[in-house]
């Protein structure tokens, strides 16, 4: 007989969240964590969007999440980048239109500490020496303290959720696909209160601007370059100071004369989905899908595919599914929903300069005020990107603009109408993805914008 039901390697938001959501089913769980747990996450930067903040919601912590770390709602999201200027209020994940950004400490404390309530085992400072296996499947884990013998925990199943270099990851050989290259580095710092209380960002093709409000006051301020073109390390803070200049001059002006609240901090993201699941073994969190910082959605990831692998989890222990036929749905619902977030993404964090056409487009879409609230749930995660730039949707766009200039657009909006459904899908394509980088690259891989929700 296994000691436990699942063993969950990692225990930061998405090992916390799977843990929690299993031990209160009534399964026997167990947290093995080689850090000691809770602790900051200083390669973090905090923005929860507002898929998390309702899952949050629903697992009732939203109220203590918030009065435990007093880190003010956001609720509007912005960019500032060569022909237009963006901020507006971010469209809502059911009723939740706001985002918070609490110090990692604070989340994955409270995440942890909801999931050892509900009966979870925590083991921490103990690293995975290997795995056990019966017959070519995952059994268990063997574990390494410093100072104690190696010990073994028998599973019926083991996560990783232990980051994008995932020690479970390498030992059951998981492959990657759709990747990418590091796209941006970063650096950043926490400053004492700038005032700011939304998620402004600026961006140019070489250099980009972030920052957004946390816990006790302070404002996380951090800028990135395209990764071949980052900094040294004797140049880097110098550098910071100088993309601050170019791209927001009144934010560098708040912060002259006052003293960073925390260490400088640099760091990348690698771009990648991994095969997430096996014989007795699973992935969730950055452990299995990965993705450039410039949308600071990890944690909103990880938070949401915790929750879809609780639940096919659940099915295959409650209801006789099989595990493989289990997991593999996981996947496959984690991938349908966090694919188009990803290549927006990726693209975004390209910082390839839109051309003027597209500029237009979004120009147009800013000054809408329905359209403008699209845009912020691109980052926000709450505007799927195939829906926002599907034909249909940048035809409602353009209809609403009081005039449209490039006659790349004005070709568009008159010839659409007048095409067969087939001759308007190969138009679009022609006017509209091929202007989009390698986003517009994936949206001409998508046969329709039919859209799965994220519930």
């Amino acid at each position: 007989m296994p000691d436990v039901d699942v063993a969950i390697v990692g225990a930061r938001c998405a090992g916390a969240s799977l843990a929690m959501l299993l031990a209160r089913a009534g399964l026997k769980i167990v947290l093995i964590d080689r850090g000691t747990l809770p602790s900051d996450k200083p390669d973090s930067t905090h923005l929860v969007h507002p898929p998390a903040i309702r899952r949050l919601r629903e697992w009732g912590l939203l109220t203590q999440l918030e009065e435990s770390t007093r880190a003010p709602r956001i609720l509007q999201y912005g960019l500032r980048d060569i022909g237009f200027d963006l901020m507006a209020d971010l469209p809502p994940d059911s009723d939740i239109g706001f985002a918070l950004a609490p110090r990692r400490w604070s989340l994955d404390g409270l995440l942890l500490q909801a999931a050892i309530d509900a009966g979870a085992e925590l083991i921490h400072e103990t690293s995975v020496a290997g795995l056990v296996t019966d017959s070519g499947r995952v059994s268990g884990v063997r574990l390494k303290a410093r100072g104690r013998s190696e010990a073994t925990i028998r599973s019926r199943l083991v996560v990783g959720a232990d980051g994008t270099h995932s020690t479970v990851a390498d030992l059951v050989g998981a492959q990657k696909y759709w990747e990418k290259p590091v796209r941006l580095r970063s650096v950043w710092t926490y400053w004492p209160d700038t005032g700011i209380r939304n998620v402004p960002t600026w961006r140019d093709q070489n250099g980009y601007v972030f920052a957004w409000p946390t816990n006790e006051g302070q404002t996380l301020l951090g800028t990135a370059w395209k990764a071949t073109e980052f900094p040294p390390r004797e140049r880097q803070q110098d550098a910071y100071f100088e993309v601050l200049t170019r791209l927001a001059p009144n934010l560098r002006d708040r912060i002259k004369g006052m003293t960073p609240q925390g260490r400088w901090m640099t760091g990348s993201v690698p771009n990648f989905f991994r095969q997430s699941y096996g014989p007795g073994w699973a992935l969730v969190g950055d452990a299995g899908y990965s993705r450039d910082p410039a949308t600071a959605s990890g944690i909103t990831d990880a938070i949401r595919a915790a929750d879809f692998l609780a639940d096919s989890i659940l099915a295959w222990l409650g209801s006789g599914k099989s595990q493989e036929s289990a997991l593999r749905e996981y996947q496959a619902r984690r991938d349908r929903i966090s694919r188009p977030f990803y290549e927006y993404t990726c693209d975004f964090a390209s910082l390839t300069p839109y051309t003027e056409d597209v500029n237009e487009f979004l120009r147009i879409a800013v000054e809408h005020p329905v359209h403008s609230r699209s845009l912020t749930g691109l980052f926000a995660q709450t505007t799927d990107p195939v829906e926002f730039f599907s034909l249909d949707n940048v035809l409602q766009v353009l209809d609403g603009a009081p005039s449209v200039q490039h006659w790349r657009l004005r070709a568009l909006a008159a010839a659409s109408g007048k095409k067969s459904a087939g001759r308007r899908k190969r138009l679009g394509g022609m006017l509209l993805n091929s202007r989009l980088g390698e986003l517009g690259q994936y949206l001409a891989t998508v046969p329709a914008p039919v859209i799965e929700k994220d519930t």
